[in-house]
């Protein structure tokens, strides 16, 4: 069971380390970051040791049987004391997150070093890659050695599961939480493991054994570790994933707002304070255009404003008349009478002003934040249709 396991985690351990990597590379100061990609690489590196190959190519290379095991042990603390700095520096202060996380590793050395101390005492004489904690379970020395990790790892997996469980109904941004949700349910998996190895140490003593549920054994405790790292990474892949999302969607509203935009700036090219964006180039890039659709919507607005005494109340009455069906919503009606309006208003401009100017259809529209308001202009650019070139041409003249 553990060499059907252990592969698949260590794909999912290594892939999430390679993925940090990348990002570790642009910003190595982040100590959360460097936790996690840690995290991972001391997963991975557990993972592959336990492997009975490689777990039998190490033996022969120290020439002591059964080293694999603590090495592979050792670095199961150290993802321990990673993981709780990581939550550290997600719910607390950076000194204090330090201060914290200099007290987990020193915890995690002293354990590390009784392990070792423990295991020299052993006098193990063939590997075994498969039943190693069931051969020796009679062993005192073993005894004292499985009770130390295993107890260590039973409080870390239980300190896991309610730190996360507790932040989770706390934080705000809900990828946060679920990621912590599901560190919580892996951290609770995983007990099946260390009871199960403490139970060997028991049954050792009063005469039952545990044999069983070995496989019981890795299945909880590779799942649990599984879903614990999963629980790590999935607010890093839905932040990318959003940022991706978001990307996509200012270069697609900044495209959707190009005609709406040409036509008012080419009427008052005052309006315009930089030159439009090589959108081609920005997305070879993966650059993002945010203050540049920004500026966008900003001239626009200027653009309307600039337009103002042009507004024929003829104009307005008729685009109401022909825009307001049943099957529209007002805000779509809204945004489609306007977009008339801005049409008629460049139309209008190559004959001068109107005596009694109205206002535009979206003037009472309550757009508070600038997402809103992005919104809608995406909207009445949907719905605008540019003067004919001729037109365009002579008001382009008049200014």
């Amino acid at each position: 069971m553990k060499d059907i396991l252990h592969p698949l985690c260590l794909i999912i351990a290594g892939s999430g380390f390679l993925l940090l990597l990348r990002d570790l590379r642009k910003g190595p100061r982040d100590p959360a970051l460097k936790a996690l990609a840690f995290t991972y690489f001391f997963s991975a590196l557990s993972y592959a040791i336990s492997l009975t190959p490689v777990w039998v190519r190490i033996d022969s290379t120290f020439g002591i049987p059964n080293v694999a095991v603590p090495l592979a042990q050792s670095c199961v603390i150290l993802v321990f004391a990673l993981q709780a700095t990581v939550l550290a520096y997600w719910t607390k202060e950076p000194a204090a997150a330090a201060r914290r996380a200099k007290f987990l590793f020193s915890i995690g050395v002293i354990v590390i070093t009784g392990m070792v101390i423990l295991f020299a005492m052993l006098t193990p004489v063939a590997t075994r890659p498969v039943d190693f904690s069931l051969y020796y379970a009679h062993d005192p020395a073993f005894q004292a050695y499985l009770l130390l990790y295993m107890c260590t790892y039973t409080v870390a997996e239980i300190y896991l599961a309610r730190v996360c469980w507790k932040y989770a109904r706390e934080v705000g941004d809900p990828w946060i939480g679920r990621g912590l949700r599901l560190i919580a349910v892996g951290a609770v998996t995983t007990l099946g493991y260390s009871g199960i190895r403490l139970s060997a140490i028991l049954g050792a003593e009063l005469g039952f054994s545990v044999a069983p549920l070995e496989p019981y054994a890795w299945i909880c405790g590779d799942i649990g570790a599984t879903l614990t790292q999963v629980g790590y990474f999935m607010p890093i892949i839905a932040a990318r994933i959003t940022a991706a999302l978001g990307w996509r969607h200012e270069h697609s509203r900044y495209e959707r707002l190009q005609p709406l935009w040409k036509a008012v700036s080419d009427a008052e090219p005052s309006i315009v304070l930089m030159a439009p964006t090589d959108t081609a180039s920005a997305r070879r890039e993966r650059r993002p255009i945010s203050f540049e659709l920004y500026r966008r919507s900003v001239e626009i607005r200027d653009g309307q404003i600039e337009l103002r005494p042009y507004l024929d109340p003829a104009a307005r009455t008729d685009a109401e008349r022909r825009r307001r069906t049943w099957w529209r919503s007002s805000a779509r009606t809204i945004a489609a009478v306007t977009a008339d309006q801005i049409h008629a208003a460049l139309v209008q401009k190559q004959h001068g002003t109107v005596a009694e100017p109205t206002t535009y259809a979206d003037a009472a529209l309550n757009t508070p934040t600038t997402s809103k308001d992005l919104r809608h202009l995406v909207r009445v650019a949907a719905y605008f249709t540019p003067p004919p070139a001729e037109v365009k041409s002579v008001a382009g003249a008049r200014t």
